[in-house]
């Protein structure tokens, strides 16, 4: 495991934001930000790549957002 500095804050900033999505899709009742913010979580911890963990939480963020939109 990589334990570099810039890639434990990236794992802190991608976290935080899996967080969020997960605590939004409970609260709208919506699951798309729910599986997102999951999948964002499982990434920052399981990915020790400060490029792949941005580019994969980016691309998981996109994706919820076609979801959402799909959705409307």
């Amino acid at each position: 495991m990589n334990f570099n500095s810039n890639v434990l804050f990236a794992s802190l900033f991608w976290g935080s934001i899996g967080v969020g999505y997960f605590i939004y899709g409970k609260k709208q009742q919506s699951w798309p930000p729910v599986v997102g913010g999951i999948a964002i979580i499982a990434v920052s911890y399981f990915v020790g790549s400060l490029l792949l963990m941005s580019l994969a939480s980016i691309a998981i963020m996109a994706g919820v957002y076609v979801l959402i939109k799909r959705g409307d």
